[in-house]
Formats: C-alpha cells, structure tokens, sequence
C-alpha cells in the first residue's frame, strides 16, 4: 500500500464503509419546522453553520440562510477562522471538525455525527504513517487535508486539492524531497504536473476510485458535446478524460463559466446541488460508477458525508453533544502546517 524503499506492512487495515444512512424523510412541513427550530437554536448559541459541498441540499440552504458557509475544505477552513461566533457546527466529515478545532481552540465545536469520518483518513494510520516518515527523515511532509489531528501533526505542509499544485512547485522550487500522503490518485496527479517525484502514501477515497474509464468513455460518445469535469482524487484513466480537473470550487465554477450545455461530472453528487443553483440551464450527468470491477461501494456519494442531516444537526445543537475535542500538545503541532497553507493561500491565490 506504500511505495517505499522500506515497506511498512499494512495489510491487516480493513477500510469498512458504512451502509448510506436511511433518515425518515421530512415532508415540506416537517423540513420547514425542523429548520425554523435549527436557526433558533443557532442564534440562541451564537452558533455559524458550516456545511460541505457533499452535504444534503436541505444542509447546504440551511447554511446559506442563516449566514453560514457552504464550501470546500479550504474555504470551509479560512470561514470559521473568521468567525466570531462562539460555536462552530461543521456538516462534513471528521476531519473537517478537526480542521475548524485546530484552528479554533477556543471555540466550541460540534458536528452531527463523530463517526463521520473520510477512507483516507482511515486509510492513514497516525502510527503507521509516522513510522513511514521517520524512514525519510530527509523529506518535507506534504499531506492532504482529509486526514487526522494526528497525521497533520506530524507533517510539515498541510493541503486541499485546490492548493496542492502551486504548494508542490514551491517546495521543488526550493529543492525539497517531498513526502505525500494519503491519496495516491491526487499525489500521481500532481507529480505529472509538477514533474516531482515523490514518496507517496497509497490511500484512495472510496467514492473516486468507482468512477470507471470504459464506462466513460461510452458516455462521452452518448453524449460528445459534453465537457467532462473530474476531481483528481479519480484514478489517471479517468484524469486522463478530463476537460477540466480541479477541486469542488473549481469543478462548480466550470460548470458556472463554460458555454458547455453539458456536463459529465466525476465527483459526489451532492456538488450538484450548488451547480445547480448557479447553472439551472445547464445539464448535468454523473460519471459512471457501474461497470467492469465496479463494486459500488459509494455510488457517487460519500456514505460518511450522508451521516449528516437535519435530523441530527437538531439533536447535536439541543445536547451539546458530539464534541470535537484534541489534545493540546496536538493541536500546537497540526496548527503549525494547517497556518503554513493558509498563509501560503493569502498570498499566492
């Protein structure tokens, strides 16, 4: 699972992916109660909504409506360090409560469901991962963002897929070796764009690896006035379809820009709803999941994301419970690469 000239066995992880949660489904009065009961609670706590492009569409308005943010990990990132409110609720997954932690000590911060985690994050071992990097003790560590307090922790950069790029050519700029972790799809992107080599960590997010490139392709020629949009998380041959690959900002701003009438879209399908919000005209079809070796595992959708709903977004804001919490000699260290990206953001895009 690692390319290294000193493997570490990791054989016995076993990634187990979570059935997609069935909430009972509010009718229209029920959604509109539950959310008028939400922004109450809100404002009683001085509370901002932070929700992830993944999210419900129900998750994301509700955001919106109440001066919260919807956006990627960065953004999501750079919006609670700005907040003043007292607590920060992050519909996401775990780490994205982790990131809004670190960065906010002081802070409260509460998510819907802790079991809300990432496969890369599971496929990344604080344990495991340290003992790869003590190997090469020689080489910068650049790990993505959907990973642990823990991991960040023993990094020296911390990256989105939006920043990943213009941070990878600055430290080659600097001749740097460089360590990557956990996607290996995004790390073989960036090296192929950068022309860096790099050690890299052999994780993959459970929803990009089911897009297929057979089964791509013979969208493509259903539809060939198609523009094809991938996140680079999806494996090269699907990359390789591309007309354009970015992060989730990016991928929402093409669909916004180009005067395609139709898009492939190769990442969750909970993006759609902010495509749509921004392009209603435009035609928008999910890239395959199905097809030879498919195994469906996500069907383009992060089981993990799915956990978050009205439902227990009220809960978590009458309880007080599900926390995020972290150890504080942790947290000095995480902070540390997570402020080195941001600041390197300030200033470079």
């Amino acid at each position: 699972m690692i390319e290294s000239s000193q493997p570490i066995d990791i054989s016995r992880m076993r990634i187990e992916v979570p059935p997609h949660p069935q909430w009972p489904p509010l009718n229209d009065r029920q959604l509109r109660q539950a959310k008028s009961r939400i922004r109450e609670l809100l404002q009683a706590q001085n509370a901002v909504l932070v929700a992830h492009y993944y999210t419900a569409a129900e998750l994301q308005e509700l955001a919106e409506e109440t001066g919260g943010c919807v956006a990627d990990s960065l953004e999501m990132a750079r919006f609670g360090a700005a907040q003043e409110a007292e607590t920060l609720v992050v519909c996401g997954v775990k780490f994205m409560g982790e990131t809004a932690k670190i960065l906010n000590p002081e802070k409260r911060v509460l998510m819907p469901d802790l079991n809300a985690t990432c496969s890369l994050d599971e496929g990344c071992p604080a344990d495991e991962f340290s003992r790869f990097c003590d190997q090469h003790p020689d080489h910068t560590v650049v790990v993505y963002a959907n990973t642990s307090a823990e991991v960040k922790a023993r990094s020296d950069w911390v990256v989105t897929s939006g920043i990943a790029l213009p941070i990878v050519k600055y430290l080659a700029d600097r001749k740097e070796k460089i360590l990557w972790a956990p996607d290996k799809h995004l790390g073989r992107y960036v090296q192929r764009l950068t022309g860096v080599e790099m050690l890299l960590w052999q994780g993959s997010c459970v929803v990009h690896e089911e897009f297929k490139s057979v089964a791509l392709e013979r969208l493509r020629r259903l539809h060939p006035d198609a523009a094809v949009l991938v996140h680079p998380e999806s494996p090269e041959s699907v990359i390789e379809q591309a007309d354009v690959v970015g992060s989730t900002t990016a991928l929402i701003r093409a669909v916004e820009e180009m005067k395609n009438d139709t898009f492939i879209v190769a990442t969750d399908g909970g993006i759609f709803h902010k495509m749509r919000q921004l392009a209603p005209q435009k035609n928008l079809i999910e890239a395959p999941t199905a097809g030879e070796g498919a195994t469906c595992q996500s069907c383009a959708h992060c089981p993990w994301m799915g956990m978050n709903a009205i439902q227990n977004l009220e809960q978590v804001l009458l309880s007080g419970g599900n926390e995020i919490t972290i150890e504080p000699a942790i947290r000095e260290r995480a902070v540390v690469p997570i402020q080195r990206m941001l600041d390197f953001a300030s200033t470079h895009m």
